[in-house]
């Protein structure tokens, strides 16, 4: 991979974690900042490069978060800083329905191209991830005009009104902020480490849902599925193979829009363009933002010609929808995923992952399940000789990685799970480095 970098690639503590200046930053945080706002790290950034966070006391981090599958191509990947120099230099913003500009159009047409499905398409940008899930929700609705919504076990889709009822997990996302939006139903979904029967099969699982959104809801009744092809928040949960393309079957039989969330899983992430890809799904809609744009705050929906032109004019928009800026990284940022193959490197880092880690399974039974695709990978940690969920251990070990210059985030129903994220472009040579770390702590403390 031809990627250079500006700052050393390298691990470093210097004496107190954290450091002055960055516990003078929390101090002035606690008198400015809402309490309801929490972050992963202890310490304040001053530059990030590659897989290096350099904080403002001179400490050099290991990125494995990639701010939470975003910075997929680098937090400060030249062609996209460029692109938004240049962007910004001629306009930061007409709001597109007030004065429309052609990279909206360019952005929209490479879309089409690249997500998942053999038919006419058409785009519209938001903001946020959750932006894009609730106005596939408003299109699903129009285009059906039907009012129920099925979401899955562990699912997270946002934190808007109508996506925190998406979303499965109670703390923190929703708990206190109801009443919630209704017509949201909830469906068992493919846990294959999880499955009370080991041996359920994918297309078994997808029949046990299919069955409670029949016996439920009545499928002439639902407008829309929502789905993450590998759930994030979740804990990075793969569905058995062939729950996806049944679930999906199901939902064309029956007049109901499939909508994949890719928001996490989409860009190269996966080990493909989207994590629909691997098992051929053509969702009708699909709903992206995180990885599209190198950081800069955008998002988008994705689908059928029909479905989204079916929405009267001005119901779709948004004041800062689609911003020329973000647009122009987008479109640098794709470019760089093609030129550099991005879902091969992801493929690269899936193998090393489970290549390591693998092996250290079979030696520590706290390590109840590995799983992922690509560069969203994860470990399960349960108390030794069962399944029961370990969220202490898990906190633990990510504390000790960060003691020791590695950041890692956890996520899980259950709080039980490290994920991996790693920018795209993180050096084999630091990334084998951090696992070294991750499997230091996991020794000590499993």
């Amino acid at each position: 991979m031809d990627v250079t970098y500006r700052i050393e690639q390298k691990r470093q503590i210097n004496g107190a974690f954290p450091g002055p200046k960055s516990q003078a930053l929390a101090a002035r945080r606690a008198k400015a900042v809402a309490a309801g706002v929490a972050s992963s790290l202890p310490v304040y950034a001053a530059d990030v490069d590659g897989g290096i966070i350099v904080d403002v006391d001179g400490n050099q981090l290991i990125d494995l978060g990639s701010g939470i599958a975003v910075t997929t191509v680098g937090a400060s990947n030249p062609a996209v800083a460029k692109a938004v120099a240049e962007q910004a230099a001629r306009f930061t913003h007409t709001c597109f329905m007030v004065a429309p500009y052609e990279n909206y159009i360019e952005l929209a047409e490479k879309l089409a191209t690249i997500t998942p499905g053999h038919f006419e398409k058409r785009a519209v940008f938001f903001n946020s991830g959750a932006e894009a899930v609730e106005n596939a929700i408003k299109v699903a609705r129009v285009a059906t005009g039907r009012q129920a919504v099925v979401a899955f076990d562990h699912a997270y889709h946002g934190r808007t009104n109508l996506t925190m009822g998406l979303t499965a997990k109670a703390a923190p996302y929703k708990r206190g902020f109801g009443p919630l939006a209704p017509e949201i139903y909830r469906m068992p979904m493919s846990y294959p480490y999880r499955e009370e029967n080991p041996n359920i099969s994918g297309k078994e699982a997808a029949e046990r849902a299919i069955l409670a959104m029949e016996k439920q809801i009545g499928g002439d009744q639902i407008a829309a599925i929502i789905i993450e092809p590998i759930q994030g928040e979740g804990g990075f949960i793969v569905p058995a193979t062939g729950f996806l393309p049944r679930v999906a079957e199901w939902a064309k039989e029956n007049g109901i829009v499939f909508i994949a969330d890719e928001v996490q899983a989409g860009f190269a992430r996966s080990g493909a363009w989207f994590a629909s890809d691997i098992e051929g799904i053509e969702p009708d809609l699909v709903t992206v933002a995180k990885g599209i744009a190198g950081g800069m705050p955008l998002s988008g929906l994705i689908g059928r010609a029909e479905l989204l032109d079916s929405v009267h004019g001005g119901g779709l928009g948004g004041t800062y929808g689609g911003n020329p800026v973000a647009v122009a990284a987008a479109l640098e940022s794709i470019k760089f995923m093609e030129e550099q193959d991005l879902a091969g490197r992801a493929r690269q880092i899936e193998e090393q992952f489970f290549t390591r880690f693998g092996v250290i399974r079979k030696e520590i039974s706290a390590l109840g399940d590995i799983r992922g695709r690509g560069a969203m990978v994860a470990i399960e940690f349960v108390k030794a000789g069962g399944k029961e969920p370990d969220a202490a251990l898990t906190k633990k070990i990510a504390e000790e990685c960060l003691a020791e210059g590695v950041l890692i985030l956890t996520c899980g129903t259950y709080g039980n799970v490290v994920r991996l994220l790693p920018p795209l472009v993180i050096s084999d040579e630091l990334l084998s480095e951090a696992f070294d770390v991750l499997e230091a702590a996991i020794r000590k403390h499993a």
